[in-house]
């Protein structure tokens, strides 16, 4: 059974899978072009982190920031052994749910046009492009996504 629950992104399991995600990230793009989030930031008051697990298996990560206005959806990752099984989809869910309960507007997030597979996602759960927002600074592989709650 698939549980979806808050979680500390410091913790060793949690902290892996972000890992897992730093390393793509860095892979795919420039320092200049990153912008994920540090464990630290993840575990700031203002951030709704989760992971995704079966039994002990640690399957997905990801996050809200609740900011003015709006929830920033952030650190989405889901591991190797878990793509396709619709485990990303129940987690935006659970985020979706979370900045719901907040009396969000919106969410926004910021992803990379090499990330083809997460622009799906995103789509597929009525997010649209949207202009660049917050403090992101333009660039040519950022794509900026919002969806009105």
């Amino acid at each position: 059974m698939l549980i979806i629950e808050p979680a500390n992104p410091t913790d060793p399991g949690p902290r892996a899978l972000l890992e897992q995600s730093h390393a793509l990230m860095q892979e795919l793009f420039t320092p200049e072009e990153n912008f994920f989030l540090g464990f630290d930031a993840l575990a700031a008051p203002e951030v709704h982190f989760v992971i995704a697990r079966e039994g002990e298996t640690l399957l997905a990560t990801g996050a809200v920031v609740q900011m003015e206005g709006y929830c920033e959806v952030k650190s989405m990752y889901t591991a190797a052994s878990a793509r396709g099984r619709g485990v990303a989809s129940a987690v935006l869910r659970a985020l979706e749910d979370h900045a719901r309960g907040l009396n969000a507007a919106r969410m926004m997030l910021e992803t990379g046009e090499a990330l083809a597979s997460a622009i799906r996602l995103y789509e597929r759960h009525g997010f649209v492009r949207c202009a660049l927002f917050g403090d992101y600074t333009p660039n040519d592989v950022s794509v900026y996504m919002e969806k009105t709650l």
